[in-house]
């Protein structure tokens, strides 16, 4: 009986098709039948039996197919559509390190003299930069799903594309909030407070587009809250003297990088009527993401200066400065392909600079030490 169901799958009238591994043909004996019963059973012609000839059940094979391409849009269609709508895949992870590193500057300040970030903190943010990416990504997308339909590079979009409805993205956006209230809770009472606040922001930011040309200061003020949340994880408050200048610094740097990234999408943002910085800016792009980093760099200093940081961390922030001197030096804001490379790039001026946080940090305890000494040769002489 296997066998009779099993020819008409390499058949003509199926031409191109294979039976899926470990299919009927395999299974044999009574669990065989059973199993061909009940698969053909249904879309035999005339309740043929399974002994009929191939041609009596040739239906059946396009039975099986419509029934695996079911399976495959119930288990593998519909998460997938939902990981897409949380930008998961390379490259489009790039905005989750871009949320993350400014948390993971503020814990490596908060850090102990001479000591590591506290690891167990930079998993838990980790963990809530994905958490919060994505449920920033389905609010975006839930708002502007009339809008992306219209844009080619995000009418593929799960909401926009018809992957999933509405409804299902409420779901999906309450499990991500649940999930990240978990991680929230697992932090002192003031941070809870503080990261709760965060939640207007992530909410309002989408529809800073449609009322200002300033969509990607909104965007700062999201991003970079990690940069207060952070310290007060570790130390239990802020100190305003650090965090502000840091907070300050974050928000200039979002300035910079996503400028770049919206002049991707001008010619459709101008055309159905969604306003950035690209479009204020325009031919002076350069002139003003200058002027960002110039505020950038001054903010960092002074954090350092505030935090008692040495020579690593000046060493990151020289880094940080060439590096953006070229990436707007080189930058062609009327080629999409190298605004995406010189957005992408920035991943790389905030690891430099938690590289210099850590490192400056753990110099702190040789200078330390060379104090103590100095302070003890004094009073013995």
């Amino acid at each position: 009986m296997a066998v009779g169901l099993a020819r008409p799958l390499s058949g003509p009238g199926s031409r191109g098709r294979r039976a899926p591994r470990g299919g009927l043909a395999a299974l044999g004996g009574a669990r065989a039948a059973g199993a061909a019963r009940a698969w053909a059973a249904p879309v035999c012609r005339g309740g043929g039996e399974l002994g009929a000839p191939p041609s009596a059940a040739l239906p059946a094979p396009h039975a099986v197919g419509q029934a695996h391409r079911k399976l495959k849009e119930v288990f593998i269609g519909a998460p997938v559509a939902k990981c897409k709508e949380t930008r998961l895949k390379r490259p489009q992870n790039v905005r989750t390190w871009l949320l993350y590193l400014p948390c993971t500057w503020s814990i490596g300040l908060a850090a102990e003299p001479g000591c590591f970030p506290d690891w167990y903190m930079l998993s838990l943010f980790g963990a809530g930069a994905v958490l919060m990416r994505g449920a920033g990504c389905t609010i975006n997308d839930m708002w502007d799903q009339d809008y992306d339909k219209k844009v080619t590079r995000t009418a593929s979009r799960p909401i926009a594309a018809g992957d999933i409805s509405t409804f299902q993205s409420f779901v999906f956006l309450g499990g991500q909030l649940t999930l990240a209230l978990g991680v929230l809770l697992c932090l002192n009472y003031y941070s809870i407070a503080l990261g709760a606040a965060s939640l207007l922001l992530v909410i309002t930011y989408p529809l800073m587009k449609r009322i200002t040309y300033w969509p990607q200061l909104a965007l700062g003020l999201t991003f970079n809250w990690g940069a207060l949340l952070g310290w007060s994880a570790i130390k239990g408050s802020c100190d305003p003297s650090v965090c502000l200048p840091l907070y300050f610094s974050g928000i200039m740097w979002t300035l910079i990088y996503d400028t770049i990234y919206a002049h991707q999408d001008k010619r459709d943002d101008a055309l159905i009527g969604l306003k950035s910085t690209a479009l204020r800016f325009r031919e002076d792009t350069k002139q003003w993401l200058s002027g960002f980093s110039v505020a950038m760099l001054g903010a960092l200093s002074l954090v350092g200066v505030n935090s008692n940081q040495t020579a690593p961390y000046y060493a990151a922030l020289a880094a940080v400065g060439v590096h953006l001197v070229h990436q707007i030096y080189t930058l062609d804001i009327h080629r999409p392909e190298d605004c995406w490379e010189k957005f992408t790039s920035n991943r790389t001026i905030g690891l430099m600079l938690f590289l210099g946080i850590v490192l400056g940090n753990l110099w702190k305890e040789n200078e330390t030490d060379e104090t103590k000494k100095n302070i003890d040769n004094r009073i013995e002489n």
